[in-house]
């Protein structure tokens, strides 16, 4: 079946989904390179700036509050104004916000920065969604999500050798500069190359290749604020949102906190710690590419498209939760960083098919709208992890009581998704 999908793609929707895809994979590794570029420097931008711990992990809770709210008006102004303005504005703010970031004098204007960067980043996840459900016939959707997913940890993967060259030569400040700009140039490319879907006229040959497989329960839709607002009266909705919570939990720890702990605990140099951190963010892209391709095989074998992504979002989740109580057991930097790449792998394997549920349980209208407030309500709890991670760190000298806490969290996620969420998102939803 898989083989007969690609085989009636239509040609000019093969080069849409190709073009769609290159751009979104090179705005995610843009993205996440932004994101972890505070992480690779935070030894560096502690000493230089006399930060603490706790302040450090407050300037990226910052960030993931400010991107989490943002989350709230994404999701509506994507499906109502489109994904290809809506986008590139908010690339150019997020770049104009990360140069910005590199002539920061004080801890109040870094904080700012890191608000205008939260804000600008807010829309990519989103946009990744629709830009998938728009064009994307549903059994080709897994490897596609993944691809976007993946632009993610190639990001994560590449920013710790990439970015520690980049401060080792020029300092953090111009690493900020030098990665802002990239984002304006692509900003710069995507308005001319990139269209919404109700902007191109569809032949019947084109139409109904995207149309294929859709729920006839659920049709294309046009947001509205009632919908809007009704969508958080649902379970659903709230099972989706504290049930990400806990996917995104592990994952911005990781994030914000890997290098920090290479240097802390096993007392790796700077530069060392930025080459052995790309290892656990590159499994973290293989569990990405893995969901794809297991979650396509199993809608082409006919298997319920909401219970299959269940299962392997619980199965990501539960065994993410056992290796990052396993590091807090794991004495050597090999023995770590093995333990670590797993719990990525199985975080982002279960994040890709968390994104591809919304797929399933929203109308054709409202995708952007329900992964926004999944990503709202993730980020809320995500947001928490940095900054209790950087207070434990201090008062007790040691990750082992924060990663123990992140495996809760994950764990309480996964029943989230088993208690809450039983039925997509039906029309009309508004109160």
């Amino acid at each position: 079946m898989a083989a007969t999908s690609h085989q009636t793609r239509p040609r000019r929707i093969r080069l849409i989904q190709a073009t769609t895809l290159a751009f979104l994979m090179l705005a995610g590794v843009i993205n996440f390179l932004d994101r972890s570029s505070l992480a690779i420097a935070n030894t560096t931008i502690r000493s230089e700036m006399h930060l603490s711990g706790t302040q450090m992990g407050a300037l990226i809770s910052t960030f993931s509050l400010a991107y989490g709210l943002a989350q709230l008006p994404t999701g509506p102004l994507l499906d109502r104004a489109g994904m290809r303005i809506i986008l590139g504005v908010a690339m150019s703010v997020w770049s104009l916000a990360q140069m910005a970031t590199g002539l920061v004098r004080s801890f109040s204007i870094f904080v700012v920065m890191r608000i205008g960067l939260g804000l600008g980043e807010a829309p990519f996840m989103p946009a990744g969604v629709k830009a998938v459900s728009d064009w994307f016939a549903v059994e080709d959707r897994g490897r596609a999500m993944s691809a976007v997913n993946m632009s993610s940890m190639l990001g994560l993967a590449l920013a710790p050798p990439l970015l520690t060259a980049i401060m080792l030569a020029f300092g953090w400040r111009r690493m900020f500069l030098i990665i802002g700009g990239a984002g304006l140039a692509l900003a710069a490319a995507w308005f001319p190359l990139n269209r919404d879907r109700e902007q191109v006229d569809l032949t019947l040959e084109e139409a109904a290749y995207l149309d294929r497989g859709r729920d006839p329960g659920n049709p294309p839709h046009r947001v509205s604020l009632g919908d809007w607002l009704g969508l958080f009266r649902l379970q659903t909705m709230w099972g989706m949102m504290f049930g990400f919570g806990g996917i995104n939990y592990t994952a911005w720890l990781y994030l914000s906190w890997l290098p920090g702990y290479l240097e802390g605990t096993h007392h790796l140099s700077l530069a060392t710690s930025g080459t052995v951190a790309t290892i656990p963010f590159l499994a973290g892209a293989l569990g990405m590419l893995v969901n794809g391709i297991v979650a396509d095989r199993l809608a082409e074998r006919g298997h319920d498209l909401m219970r299959s992504r269940k299962r392997l979002i619980l199965a990501g989740m539960i065994c993410s939760a056992a290796c990052t109580l396993l590091v807090t057991h794991t004495a050597t930097v090999a023995g770590a960083v093995g333990v670590i790449s797993m719990a990525l792998f199985f975080i982002h394997f279960a994040g890709t098919s968390a994104w591809g549920l919304v797929q399933i349980v929203a109308p054709a209208g409202m995708v952007a709208s329900v992964g926004a407030i999944q990503n709202f309500g993730s980020f809320v709890c995500a947001s928490i992890a940095p900054v209790l991670t950087g207070f434990i760190l201090d008062r007790t000298h040691s990750f082992a009581l924060g990663l123990t806490i992140c495996a809760a969290v994950t764990l309480a996620g996964a029943l989230c998704y088993v208690v809450l969420v039983r039925e997509p998102i039906r029309l009309p939803v508004a109160p």
